[in-house]
């Protein structure tokens, strides 16, 4: 079996599931109106660095091979986990917008009359969207054997999550007062009883 070709193929697969379930969701929200919307340059500038790491290099690199120089082995193991971490990514990618509905976004907005939501995978986690995409660059990592364009995933979404995760909780407790901290209280950010 050749590892590289089905680490390319099963990424492949999870970024078009990842824009199967996120498509009817972006579309949706484009119509809604927002009381607040805080998606300054500064996170545009996030939000693109984290799509070129986990989207545009790994795409890359997946058609073309590029850059073949940074190749690492293709071990049938970090295959299969990978795979079964990319499984995990977009079950919890699915579970998330179910639970979201109508009050998702892609960056810091809150819609009118948003409701702060607290079941589903919210009930054990305040940001399962964020630990969907710790997954999905995990998986990454695992499936492209490339030393750069397995890993970009990995830094491009830290440096989105770090900088944003702070910011986007200030947030909800200006808008959800002691509704987020009794929440807050009561959950972790993005592994369940852990962190």
């Amino acid at each position: 079996m050749n590892f590289y070709i089905l680490g390319r193929i099963v990424w492949g697969i999870l970024a078009v599931g990842w824009y199967i379930l996120r498509y009817p969701h972006e579309r949706r929200v484009k119509k809604m109106k927002l009381s607040v919307d805080r998606k300054p340059g500064a996170e545009r500038r996030r939000l693109a660095l984290s799509i070129t790491g986990i989207g545009v290099i790994p795409v890359i690199y997946a058609v073309t091979g590029f850059p073949a120089f940074a190749d690492r082995p293709a071990w049938p193991l970090t295959f299969w986990l990978g795979t079964i971490v990319a499984v995990a990514a977009l079950v919890m990618f699915h579970l998330t917008h179910k639970a979201l509905g109508r009050m998702w976004s892609v960056s810091l907005q809150l819609k009118e009359d948003h409701k702060l939501v607290t079941e589903g995978v919210y009930a054990r986690v305040r940001h399962p969207m964020y630990s969907a995409f710790w997954l999905m660059a995990i998986a990454q990592a695992l499936l492209l054997p490339n030393w750069i364009a397995g890993f970009t995933g990995i830094f491009a979404f830290g440096f989105l999550f770090f900088a944003r995760v702070g910011p986007e909780e200030r947030m909800m407790e200006e808008a959800f007062g002691d509704e987020w901290r009794a929440y807050v209280a009561q959950t972790r950010r993005i592994i369940p009883g852990i962190w």
